[in-house]
């Protein structure tokens, strides 16, 4: 009998082996798993972290342009009031005198021709009161009026060195830093009329003699000779 069941157990053993080497491993997967759930942990855990990182980077590139357009709008209002103060001083220098703006009623306007056909364009500066535009062949002034001890029209362009001049029956214009007349002889119909009257009533000369006025004093006779004595 024994040597029976030894007989049985020996042509079952290798039958054990076999099943054992076809049976699946299991445990070695569960241990892949175990180890590859923590990673996959530790993965989430660094994207997590990675994320609220880059979101601060982004405010502050975002920020950047905001100080950029306050730079700019405080640039831009300092500009602004820059140029009002500029424009008032401005003002200023040009505001003129009772006196300047009385002579500057009396500047003749319009298209003025000259000698040698030349001709000047006076235009008064609606915007600033007393102010003209002087132009012609060559040149552009802008003038504001002088007061004179003669009592003639002077206006004068400071920064160009050009004065315009008018008196009863002509005007004229120079240019002190050239020293050159830019236009002469010029008459507006006002002054051409002033001129037909001088040439109809001529004014006399200072040089002439005046004529002997029939009210003039007699000439004193020369006195009488002394009569003799009565004897």
């Amino acid at each position: 009998m024994k040597t029976f069941i030894a007989s049985a157990l020996m042509l079952l053993a290798p039958a054990l082996v076999m099943a054992q080497d076809a049976a699946p491993a299991k445990p070695a997967p569960a241990k892949s798993t175990t180890k590859a759930a923590p990673a996959k942990a530790a993965a989430k855990e660094k994207s997590a972290e990675a994320k609220p990182a880059a979101k601060p980077a982004a405010k502050s590139a975002a920020a950047k342009p905001v100080a950029t357009k306050k730079a700019t709008s405080s640039r831009t209002q300092l500009k602004s009031a820059t140029n009002q103060v500029a424009t008032g001083i401005i003002a200023a220098e040009a505001a003129l005198t009772p006196q300047e703006l009385a002579i500057a009623e009396r500047v003749h306007t319009g298209h003025i021709p000259c000698e040698l056909g030349a001709s000047v364009h006076v235009e008064a500066d609606a915007k600033s009161p007393g102010h003209f535009r002087i132009d012609g062949k060559g040149f552009n002034y802008y003038m504001s009026p002088i007061a004179t001890s003669t009592g003639a029209v002077r206006l004068e362009d400071q920064k160009a060195g050009a004065v315009w001049i008018q008196i009863a029956n002509k005007s004229m214009l120079m240019n002190q830093k050239l020293g050159q007349r830019l236009a002469d002889e010029c008459m507006s119909p006002q002054q051409v009329a002033v001129t037909e009257s001088i040439k109809k009533n001529p004014q006399p000369s200072l040089l002439e003699a005046l004529p002997a006025s029939a009210n003039a004093p007699a000439t004193v006779a020369a006195p009488a000779a002394a009569s003799a004595p009565a004897q």
